[in-house]
């Protein structure tokens, strides 16, 4: 199998029986799932250009351009059942990217979760903050508390995140839902009970995006509670796969 840059295992299993493709939020990376286990599952996370190992990338600053290379990269990857899971950004990534793959009849994933991202036809109530000054533009991060306060206290580190995460949020605040049939693989949608940024209105209305059955789930804590309740929502995800 060739290496794409656009997926990264954190460890290959030849053994595992399933795939779970993670799709990071704004200004993420693999690194951030690395720790991710889930039994008999290989986990393969999406590396946007722009950062990590892909800093001298150009940053792509619209889903549609976004899904289009992923769509290539992860034909190969498709000889064993798989799932999506994408937070905030990145669960309208997978979404977009299940549309791509029944378009091009490719095989479609099992199960789609969709985390911290409001239904994509519902309109988001915030403004956007992508051209804020820096010292606005910081501050709507920290309310969403997913970048580490000792970080943003870092000058030059700031310099580095900035255009990325700035690039990334253009992408989501400029994205357009396009009507289409509901996918014909399950959603669960997962939130947290106390997310400003997503409803569980919004969250609840991922029910419409699908004709093969939907859950939701509620998890403690913010927009970042993926960190916070990791195991729980592993074992969710070991759960919903079997």
């Amino acid at each position: 199998m060739t290496p794409s840059p656009w997926f990264v295992p954190p460890r290959v299993d030849p053994n595992a029986e399933f795939r779970l493709f993670i799709f990071p939020y704004a200004g993420g990376s693999p690194a951030a799932f690395g720790k991710w286990t889930i039994e008999n599952t290989e986990c393969w996370t999406a590396h946007y250009p722009g950062r990590g190992s892909r800093y001298s990338e150009p940053m792509i600053k619209n889903i549609p351009s976004l899904v289009e290379p992923l769509s290539r990269a992860i034909r190969p990857l498709l000889d064993k059942p798989f799932a999506f899971f994408g937070h905030s950004m990145g669960a309208v990534i997978a979404f977009e990217l299940a549309r791509s793959m029944r378009r091009n009849d490719l095989p479609l994933p099992k199960l789609l979760f969709a985390s911290a991202f409001g239904a994509p036809h519902i309109p988001d109530p915030h403004p956007p903050i992508r051209t804020l000054p820096d010292d606005e533009f910081l501050a709507a991060l920290q309310k969403l508390n997913g970048t580490p306060s000792e970080l943003l206290r870092q000058p030059e580190a700031i310099q580095l995140l900035l255009p990325i995460i700035r690039a990334d949020f253009e992408a989501i605040e400029t994205y357009q839902y396009i009507s289409d049939h509901p996918l014909e693989i399950p959603i669960v949608a997962i939130g947290g009970s106390h997310d400003p940024r997503v409803s569980q209105e919004r969250l609840e209305g991922w029910s419409t995006q699908t004709s093969a059955g939907f859950k939701s789930h509620i998890f403690d804590g913010d927009h970042f509670f993926i960190h916070t309740e990791k195991e729980k929502i592993l074992d969710l995800i070991q759960e919903e796969l079997t």
